[in-house]
């Protein structure tokens, strides 16, 4: 028998060729499912580590943050095409064929290129056998485009309008109800909220006051934010690369984040000399906080629960006081600031586009323990600021029963001031007297802010 032909008369299959950049892509995928881990963490350690620069590295990148963001699509569409579901396909395989089946139906690589870099992946990494499975799903993958497949995988609008949202625009259906709630039940802009989810947003920079400047990261190579003083956007490369960045002058963080702890800060008080950031960790908003702070004389207490993310804090602060603390068992005693920021913990929701395997981690059986426990931590807030101080709460999410209903608890000890007065640059910000940014309307994540004066009685 020749070299070149196999027990059955035919050609020995070619030697799978590594692709470094699907490699990447499917390790991270194995790493968010068997570790929890967080894409948008890991993947630039990953990338670095392994020297993935240039096209490869967006194509890595692209590859698996896409397939996340589109599992639940993806998976009825891989069901239509196996006798099998995809819970019961070999997880390490599975996530093969959704790579495979995010290159076909939602990149401009050809169909036979992508057929044949995923079996030569399932090859490599999962066997011979399962690749033949491979090859059969993503063939008849390829045989319609995505909006001819959610023709058939998604349920019509009319008759299960939150069923079709949920498949056309993968996002759980419980994550789509909620934000149809939180944007007054009109499916349209419900809709263009879930669309803008699943693009891939752009790197935000801030430029701390007194320490960089916009001129500087535009010089960089940045353009200027469309609404914060201190905002920039990264049109390509790497913000570590960048000098201001690397000295903790300016950071990565997103644009509504800097507005909302802004927004704090312009509240007019008759006495301001010390600010609490109750929740600080990993230390966005009280890097912010610390370099206005020192312009303004006052003084800022950043606080964490948790050892290593107030390290975080320590290294992205410079004047501020970083302490391990619990604030439900504070450390401090009542009363002694006069603004308190409580950037609380909450389902995320607002942060999709950036943590794009988060839609699929979260369950809605957790929402009550999560709002007793925002709850427990607002009043804790409001026990920390003075008698006509001002307690900023903020969330990223725009879910009502993480937001106005927890409001709603404290009506009695608060006055809510209108948030959008302090923050006139941006539009859009919901009949009040709230703030809440959106993805679809102002490119940012969807943080919500109040705004809470404490009453002297």
């Amino acid at each position: 028998m020749s070299q070149g032909a196999n027990r059955r008369g035919g050609k020995k299959p070619s030697k799978p060729v590594r692709d470094a950049a699907r490699n990447a892509a499917y390790d991270l995928m194995r790493a968010v499912d068997e570790r929890d881990a967080y894409a948008n963490l890991l993947m630039p350690v990953m990338l670095r580590q392994r020297g993935i620069t240039g096209r490869d590295a967006a194509l890595a990148t692209e590859l698996a943050y896409g397939t996340l963001r589109g599992l639940g699509t993806y998976d009825e569409i891989v069901a239509a095409c196996s006798d099998r579901a995809p819970e019961d396909v070999d997880p390490p395989l599975l996530d093969a064929i959704r790579l495979g089946a995010h290159q076909l139906l939602k990149t401009r690589i050809p169909a036979h290129a992508a057929v044949s870099a995923t079996i030569d992946l399932v090859r490599l990494r999962v066997g011979e056998g399962p690749s033949r499975f491979a090859n059969a799903v993503l063939r008849k993958v390829a045989g319609r485009s995505l909006p001819d497949w959610l023709e058939i995988v998604a349920p019509p609008a009319d008759k299960d309008p939150i069923g079709h949202l949920s498949i056309v625009h993968s996002h759980p259906a419980w994550i789509v109800a909620a934000l149809r709630d939180a944007v007054g039940g009109d499916f349209a802009e419900t809709a263009a909220l879930l669309a803008a989810d699943n693009e891939r947003p752009r790197v935000a920079l801030v430029a701390r006051p007194g320490r960089a400047t916009i001129d500087e990261l535009v010089a960089a190579g940045a353009e200027p934010a469309a609404y914060s003083p201190y905002g920039a956007y990264m049109t390509e490369g790497d913000p570590g690369s960048l000098a201001a960045v690397g000295e903790a002058r300016a950071a990565v963080q997103d644009e509504a984040s800097q507005l909302v702890a802004l927004a704090l800060t312009r509240v007019p008080l008759d006495r301001d000399g010390l600010w609490l950031d109750m929740c600080a960790g990993p230390g966005g908003k009280a890097g912010l906080l610390d370099a206005v702070a020192v312009q303004t004389g006052a003084r800022v207490l950043a606080a964490d629960l948790q050892e290593h993310r107030a390290r975080m804090v320590w290294r992205t602060t410079k004047e501020a006081k970083v302490v391990v603390a619990d604030g439900l068992a504070p450390a401090w005693r009542p009363g002694a600031f006069d603004r308190v920021l409580l950037d609380a913990p909450c389902t995320g929701l607002g942060a999709l586009r950036r943590r794009p395997e988060a839609r699929w981690r979260r369950d809605p059986s957790g929402m009550p323990e999560l709002t007793r426990l925002q709850r427990r931590l607002l009043d804790s807030a409001l026990d920390a600021v003075r008698p006509g101080g001002i307690v900023a709460y903020i969330t990223c999410s725009p879910h009502l029963a993480e937001t106005r209903a927890v409001i709603a608890d404290v009506a009695g000890r608060v006055d809510t001031l209108d948030a959008r007065e302090f923050l006139p640059e941006v539009p859009g910000l919901g009949d009040g007297p709230y703030a809440q940014f959106w993805p679809h309307r102002h490119g940012t994540d969807a943080m919500f802010l109040a705004l809470l004066r404490k009453r002297f009685n």
